[in-house]
């Protein structure tokens, strides 16, 4: 289950692609499920690329480091791990699918804030509201003693 791979590099995400030697991968043995397994194996992925090899823009790049500022190391690098799986190409796929889910979050644009202003109609309805519930409170209060 690999990515699609051709001379222009490795696709991580829709549409965005890198250089093979942008992607690093690194399998260490993992502390996960695997019973006497996991001791003879090196199943953990752990992948990293810097936030300047990926080819976006500096808008996305720094909603990237926002979505994946637990991800990111001191040297703007991004460094996934997963040991979820029994098996490396699984934890490897995984790595992927998490870098590709915070790329794809990274490029949508956030929504622009327009002001609005409550209609006369809301602003009355709230004014009255809240002079029926202190006329309310006020009822309950004792009657003034009067001397």
């Amino acid at each position: 289950m690999g990515e699609p791979q051709d001379e222009s590099g490795i696709e991580i995400a829709p549409g965005i692609r890198v250089r093979r030697d942008a992607l690093r991968m690194e399998y260490v043995r993992s502390s996960g499920p695997g019973g006497q397994h996991v001791n003879t194996r090196a199943t953990k992925a752990i992948l990293r690329i810097r936030v300047g090899d990926i080819p976006i823009s500096g808008g996305v790049a720094q909603r990237l480091r926002r979505i994946a500022s637990a991800w990111l190391t001191e040297d703007d690098e991004i460094r996934i791990v997963s040991d979820v799986h029994r098996s490396q190409e699984r934890n490897r796929s995984e790595c992927m699918a998490r870098l590709r889910g915070a790329i794809v979050e990274a490029r949508k644009a956030p929504k622009v804030r327009r002001k609005t202003r409550p209609t006369r109609g809301a602003v009355e309805r709230r004014l009255r509201q809240k002079r029926r519930r202190s006329e309310i409170k006020r009822e309950r209060r004792r009657p003034p003693e009067e001397g």
